[in-house]
């Protein structure tokens, strides 16, 4: 890797409401905290794999018909001509 042409990375603790979990990024905020003696930078997250509908499973997609039955309907009597 060439030298000077990286940009800096920090130690980052991301939260996102109860969560929490630690990474690297370049991102500084004004707001530290120290967990082992090491400060990171605080990143509050609206929306993680923790909280988005579609890992919580809280979404749930409903497929009443399956893609034939809907590609029959669609063109169906177009077929029969």
């Amino acid at each position: 890797m060439k030298a000077d042409i990286h940009p800096q990375t920090h130690p980052v603790l991301f939260v996102d409401g109860d969560h929490e979990w630690t990474g690297v990024s370049t991102l500084k905020t004004n707001e530290t905290r120290s967990i082992d003696g090491i400060e990171y930078y605080v990143v509050p997250v609206d929306i993680s794999a923790f909280s988005h509908p579609f890992y919580t499973g809280q979404k749930k997609i409903v497929d009443s018909a399956g893609r034939v039955e809907k590609f029959m309907r669609r063109y169906g009597n177009q077929v029969k001509k």
